[in-house]
């Protein structure tokens, strides 16, 4: 798929989801599974956080949101007469796990899926991601391949670190679908920040997905990706292409973050510029543990002037 293609099945996605997602609207997405939107717009989480409610009678709900009295009284009334037994949570930042502790208080529910956030001290680039949620302290962690048999459904954890290091994808079995989390959805490429994100394991991740059958991601915002083996090629395609275009930038004479996404994101919203940063600089440190480009500062950094290896 060329990037043309990718970006109008992106757009057509979008247009043909975006009328239907509404926050607080519980909507049946197939036999096992629904979906409810927290009220959490925003230009980062698009329409909202996308949590899914599992199963029937005794349930699972993955991704229960931020922290937010409004989607937690969503979610009880969306699944009254049931009993949420199960919270999985994708990964630790703050629009997906906090609403966690709020649904285990209120229905006794096992709260399982990533492991809690581990802060990495003394990294020469600092904490450039600040969004995680650190109160998070899950009853059952699960790692990569754990499989969970609930109520006629099978979750199987699928370790993808690349947004965050310990970001999980979970499968589901009987339906040939993957719950995504934010490693892969359709309305927008992913973030990625270090030194808790990593483009080198975010691609590996992409890649690895690729070798798996699922038919259908259910993402943590935004619309399904319906074609999930052509839209990972396009985003392994669209990195790659980053990655060009941020050499060229340094061999034309942009040795600067801010200098970079200037010229490599010529129309992009004020609002998305800290976030386009970021994923430069994820782009910059793996080019740099790569030895095509150098940093004055000899690891890379948000601050370091950088030059053409």
């Amino acid at each position: 798929m060329s990037q043309d293609e990718s970006s109008q099945a992106r757009t057509e996605s979008l247009r043909h989801d975006r009328s239907r997602i509404e926050a607080g609207v519980c909507q049946r997405l197939s036999p096992r599974v629904r979906r409810l939107i927290a009220p959490n717009a925003s230009p980062f989480t698009f329409t909202g956080t996308c949590s899914y409610i599992v199963g029937a009678g005794e349930l699972s709900v993955i991704d229960p949101g931020p922290e937010s009295p409004e989607h937690l009284a969503a979610l009880l009334a969306a699944t009254q007469g049931e009993r949420i037994a199960h919270v999985f949570v994708t990964h630790t930042h703050r629009d997906h796990s906090p609403g966690a502790r709020a649904l285990q208080a209120a229905t006794g529910a096992t709260i399982r899926g990533c492991a809690a956030h581990r802060e990495i001290l003394n990294h020469p680039s600092g904490r450039a991601d600040t969004s995680h949620d650190l109160a998070y302290a899950p009853n059952e962690p699960m790692a990569d391949g754990d499989v969970f048999e609930g109520e006629g459904y099978t979750l199987e954890a699928v370790h993808t670190p690349g947004h965050a290091s310990n970001h999980l994808c979970f499968a589901l079995k009987e339906e040939n679908a993957l719950f995504s989390g934010d490693h892969v959805m359709a309305w927008s490429t992913t973030i990625v920040a270090p030194p808790d994100g990593s483009m080198r394991d975010y691609v590996a991740g992409l890649e690895r997905l690729r070798a798996r059958p699922e038919a259908l991601y259910w993402p943590g915002h935004g619309a399904p990706v319906t074609e999930p083996q052509r839209y990972l090629r396009a985003l392994i395609a669209h990195r790659s292409k980053r990655e060009t275009i941020i050499l060229a930038r340094l061999e034309t004479g942009a040795a600067t973050i801010e200098q970079i996404v200037e010229e490599a994101y010529p129309h992009i919203d004020e609002r998305l510029k800290r976030a386009a940063g970021l994923s430069t600089f994820a782009h910059l440190d793996e080019l740099v543990a790569r030895g095509l480009a150098r940093s004055d500062e000899g690891a890379a950094t948000l601050t370091a002037t950088y030059r053409r290896a």
